[in-house]
């Protein structure tokens, strides 16, 4: 029991909740955000489908990636589900067989929403510096940006900061130019 009188979080909290839910524990703080909204869902997909073919599969990229969709990861009692996350293959050469990672990725992306925004910029961003996470991307589709942060001396740098359109050549996927207007919604 913690101080409060209220028994700490735990993995079955999560396990609990009805599948319209996403469940996280950040700071021994169980966090429960409703599914996507299409927006976000769309920013998401879209990202997630345009870096596969050249980094996860090098088609017409140099590939060694292993980009996923929403995946678990666990550190240091903290439970936390990205939009998207990446790992170099040279650092995690295959899937594990847990449902969930332990090692930090390489790259992560947060779509932002009003109801996560405050927790992905704040909370979230903090164990993913922790963690030693070296590239992490904001997008807020709603008002079509995507800020591009790069973990250095355990702080976060902002690297670039992209409003609405154009075309650009961003870290740690520089290889390919990404048409950023392709992750908005209309």
């Amino acid at each position: 029991m913690s101080a409060s009188g209220k028994r700490p979080p735990t993995y079955e909290d999560i396990v609990a909740l009805p599948e319209h839910k996403i469940g996280e524990i950040l700071d021994g703080e169980l966090i429960v955000s409703p599914r996507p909204a299409p927006r976000h869902a769309h920013a998401s997909s879209r990202l997630g489908g345009v870096l596969d073919g050249p980094f996860s599969r090098g088609t017409g990229g140099p590939g060694g990636w292993i980009i996923l969709d929403e995946p678990e990861l666990h550190h240091q009692g903290d439970v936390l589900v990205p939009d998207l996350a990446g790992w170099r293959r040279e650092r995690l050469p295959r899937l594990p067989d847990a449902a969930y990672f332990e090692l930090a990725p390489d790259w992560i992306c947060e779509v932002l929403s009003p109801s996560t925004e405050a927790i992905d910029r704040a909370r979230k961003m903090r164990i993913y510096a922790r963690e030693g996470v070296q590239h992490l991307w904001l997008i807020n589709p709603l008002t079509r940006t995507l800020e591009v942060f790069r973990l250095t001396g355990g702080s976060w740098l902002l690297a670039a900061a992209l409003h609405s359109e154009g075309v650009a050549r961003i870290e740690p996927f520089e290889a390919i130019e990404l048409d950023v207007t392709s992750l908005w919604a209309d």
